[in-house]
């Protein structure tokens, strides 16, 4: 099993990437895990300073998020990206270069992240103070086979979590855990140990 992968959730400002990927991180550090979040806006403060909006800087944004991705996935460390990274090439690439790379969609209603619009995006773009929002007047690609779809405006956050904790246990990034009976309730060992004894082994 490999420590170290990267999970990249990519959706509209407004679905809940950040929120999700925050609950993920800390349910996969209760686990043992060594994680590291990268929020796509707290990147841009730091090591993205100076960049805009036009596709080749959100390009250069997403690019460097997922360099440091690599350097940490590679340590065996978990690697979170959260950015609405609105182009399928671009994430692509991403999945090419990090290899162990989870795909997480967030997705949402235009409509219902403009309602929610916690960051003021939406409503600083309808006041014309500023354009090249993905979704509205530049694109969003939606992914076209993402490893896990969450969709927030039908689901809980900890829905969405137990939903990529899921994923990851079918991936084989994470152990499933065990219930208190172990990984067999009281039927399922009478069940197996009949099979066993029917054939001969027990």
């Amino acid at each position: 099993m490999n420590e170290g992968f990267t999970i990249w959730f990519t959706g509209l400002t407004g679905a809940g990437k950040t929120t999700i990927a925050r609950l993920v991180a800390e349910e996969l550090r209760r686990r043992g895990k060594k994680v590291e979040l990268l929020d796509g806006d707290e990147v841009r403060k730091h090591l993205s300073d100076g960049l805009g909006f036009t596709r080749e800087d959100r390009d250069k944004n997403v690019l460097r998020i997922g360099y440091v991705c690599k350097l940490l996935s590679r340590n065996g460390v978990v690697a979170i990206g959260a950015a609405v990274s609105p182009y399928r090439e671009t994430r692509e690439r991403l999945r090419a270069e990090l290899g162990d790379f989870v795909e997480v969609y967030v997705k949402c209603p235009l409509s219902v992240c403009r309602q929610r619009d916690h960051k003021g995006i939406y409503r600083a773009f309808e006041e014309g103070k500023i354009s090249r929002v993905s979704g509205l007047d530049d694109p969003y690609e939606e992914p076209e086979s993402p490893d896990v779809v969450l969709d927030t405006a039908k689901t809980t956050p900890q829905e969405c979590v137990s939903e990529v904790m899921r994923a990851l246990e079918e991936l084989g990034y994470v152990r499933p855990e065990m219930g208190e009976e172990g990984p067999y309730n009281e039927t399922e060992k009478a069940l197996v140990e009949k099979r066993l004894s029917d054939l001969g082994y027990i």
